[in-house]
């Protein structure tokens, strides 16, 4: 176990257009937190530094579409972030925000120093530009085709689809975001950071010196960035939401968005230290103090290329020692989006999991996407919630208070001589910390939940062998060493499921009136919970999931998905021109379906007999996976009766049932609405 050291931990700054949702908290902030809570447990000296990311595109095209100002924008979300980190359990030591005026001051003080000390480029370069808008593109303003993959939904600094980043001038096709023109191209001045200045530099720190630590998905986008070739990359943007340029000819401009937010790192270490009275700098230029960026893979180049050379360029700031990016985590088989609203929103899991944090902490973490992209699913979280949390963990804890209360009325017994079995489940127990802290220093937390779990799978079989509920009838005093021992291995998981069930370990801390809070304890100290120690009452850590609670959660996402398809649905364009006498040629009528039935092997098809006023007639229908047979005998329609016979699998079809689609894609029939139409009223 590393000695204790001191730390700056900071996490991706979100934007304020939206709340989090399930990809962040998987990709950033679940294991961040984890990490920061173990540190603490293991008396290191932690700053915990977060922030909202307040002057990006996304931000302005929202308030835009909204009608509103970017600060009405950024004051709403960042209030619903810093609540839901909160309510989650996320403990930042300072939660800041880009607006704030220190941060300002921070941003304005850096590029400065980078200005006076000659490390920008100034260029007057061709830029997108949109007339009709009177504005230059900058990022998420433009889209095209990726020059990359291919993604035609590309935006200007980022394609969301491979990850890479690039200027809006490599896009293929450009469009405007704001009026959907094709941009034309615009001289305009801003200052670039020269990457290729630092390429050496970067090649030594991160090529040779972190090709061992850092993880193989880290290492390898920020290599493939080193070997293509690294250019300058512009600081500075032609928008008016950000901090102004402070620099002679700046004035309409401000600060890239991804020069600006990363300091914010440093600011909200500046506010956090102002306000406990500390110094800040340690946490920042002290070679000794271990950096650690949380972020998701979209963010890798910024934090382990860009945000580097700024710090190298200005020279009194440490570097990053490591940059744990998780991949991507989708949702039921499809990425996660928030314009299509195809996510799960932290703020609607509270309130719909009311006390329920530590089931979707820890499922985010059993299934985090450390390596690959993975999928969250809502039978898998029922699965493991029930299946794990409750059936391993929740009930050992439970089985060990309740027989602790009943034979003992709550009193930790006095062991007498300890067995075989009884010794090497006490060994194991004060071997758990080195192994979970092992995972967690390596940066594997879905490895070290697991470790977790198997400490509470030690306690059950312990248990179940032990049988201290037969035992009890013929020997007392075994039984009192048979519920000692597991009564300590109770209380080791206490602590050290602090970092992944925080709320859970407060209260089992709380049942087992247990007040020891360090991870060394458990692997230190001869006795956790002494012989005489009262504990209290059982209380279930956790609670079954039904399925009805789930399918509440799938047909909230099938209606989202069905909402969102209704709003992006294209009107079909209108066809050619007819004339009248082309109409006149349809010959349209009233009709009743008066039998109905399944096309053998064909999944679409139905067999219709339908009264149209003038015969019956039979009529073959691709309406079979939208409407049961039985269900629409009876069922007045609408129907094409001069249409050619078509011969369909054999039966022979003598016109069409005309159809349209709802709003929410559902079939549905083109029928008059009174009963007193009768069959055969030519519609006209």
């Amino acid at each position: 176990m590393s000695k204790p050291k001191r730390y700056t931990i900071t996490t991706a700054l979100p934007y304020t257009n939206g709340p989090i949702h399930i990809g962040h908290l998987a990709g950033v902030y679940v294991p961040a937190d984890i990490y920061v809570r173990y540190l603490r447990l293991t008396g290191n000296d932690v700053a915990f530094i977060g922030g909202s990311d307040e002057h990006g595109v996304p931000i302005t095209i929202k308030a835009k579409n909204e009608g509103v100002s970017p600060q009405d924008i950024v004051d709403k979300y960042h209030a619903i972030i810093k609540q839901s980190f909160v309510d989650f359990g996320i403990t930042y030591d300072n939660y800041s925000r880009t607006t704030a005026p220190i941060h300002h001051e921070t941003a304005s003080e850096f590029f400065t120093t980078l200005y006076n000390k000659g490390e920008f480029i100034e260029e007057s370069t061709e830029q997108l530009y949109d007339a009709e808008a009177n504005q230059f593109l900058a990022d998420r303003f433009v889209v095209g085709t990726c020059p990359k993959c291919g993604n035609e939904e590309s935006y200007g600094d980022q394609c969301e689809n491979c990850g890479t980043s690039h200027n809006a001038t490599d896009l293929i096709n450009p469009k405007s975001a704001l009026t959907g023109n094709v941009p034309t191209l615009k001289q305009t001045k801003h200052w670039f950071l020269p990457l290729d200045k630092h390429e050496a530099f970067l090649k030594e720190w991160i090529l040779e010196g972190h090709k061992k630590d850092w993880k193989p998905n880290v290492y390898g986008q920020v290599k493939s960035w080193i070997d293509d070739g690294l250019r300058p990359r512009a600081v500075t943007r032609d928008l008016d939401w950000g901090i102004p340029v402070p620099a002679e000819g700046g004035e309409g401009k401000v600060l890239y968005v991804w020069f600006d937010a990363p300091i914010g790192y440093i600011s909200s270490t500046k506010e956090w230290a102002a306000r406990e009275g500390k110094d800040w700098e340690p946490y920042w230029k002290d070679k000794d103090t271990k950096l650690v960026h949380f972020i998701g893979k979209d963010n890798i180049v910024f934090h382990c290329i860009i945000f580097p050379s700024m710090l190298k360029a200005e020279g009194s700031y440490i570097l990053p020692e490591n940059v744990p990016a998780n991949e991507f985590l989708n949702l039921e088989g499809n990425k996660l989006s928030t314009s299509k609203n195809w996510a799960v929103w932290l703020p609607e899991y509270l309130k719909d999991f009311p006390g329920q944090q530590d089931v979707l902490r820890y499922v985010l973490t059993a299934n985090a996407p450390e390596t690959k992209d993975n999928d969250f699913t809502w039978k898998d979280f029922q699965a493991r919630n029930n299946n794990e949390l409750v059936a391993i963990f929740g009930n050992f804890i439970n089985r060990v208070v309740v027989l602790t209360n009943k034979y003992y009325e709550g009193l930790v017994p006095n062991p007498g001589a300890f067995s075989q079995e009884d010794l090497d489940a006490l060994a194991a127990v004060k071997a758990y910390p080195d192994v979970i802290a092992s995972s967690i220093e390596r940066y594997r937390f879905r490895e070290a939940s697991q470790e977790l779990m198997n400490l509470a799978r030690l306690g059950n079989k312990y248990l179940a062998d032990a049988e201290p509920w037969k035992v009890i009838k013929v020997d007392a005093e075994r039984t009192k060493t048979i519920m000692y021992v597991a009564l300590q291995i109770a209380s080791a998981l206490a602590t050290l499921s602090e970092p992944f069930l925080p709320f859970t370990s407060e209260k089992l801390k709380g049942i087992l009136a247990y007040t020891k809070n360090s991870w060394n304890d458990v692997s230190e100290k001869e006795v956790l919970l002494p012989a005489g120690h009262e504990i209290g009452k059982a209380e279930l850590l956790f609670s079954k999931i039904e399925d009805t609670t789930i399918q509440a959660q799938l047909d909230k996402l099938e209606a989202s998905k069905k909402a969102n398809e209704a709003a992006n649905k294209v009107v079909e364009p209108q066809k050619d021109t007819i004339t009248f006498e082309d109409f006149t040629k349809l010959d349209i009528r009233v009709g009743t379906i008066l039998e109905a039935e399944k096309m053998p092997k064909a999944k679409k098809l139905l067999v219709l007999k339908v009264d149209t006023g003038i015969d019956v007639r039979t009529i073959v229908s691709g309406i079979a996976e939208s409407f049961k047979a039985e269900d629409i005998i009876g069922k007045r329609v609408t129907v094409l009766v001069n249409l050619a016979p078509r011969a369909l699998r054999g039966v022979e079809s003598e016109g069409m049932i005309l159809m349209t689609e709802s709003a929410d894609g559902k079939l549905v029939f083109v029928n008059p609405d009174t009963a007193d139409v009768a069959n055969g009223l030519q519609i006209s």
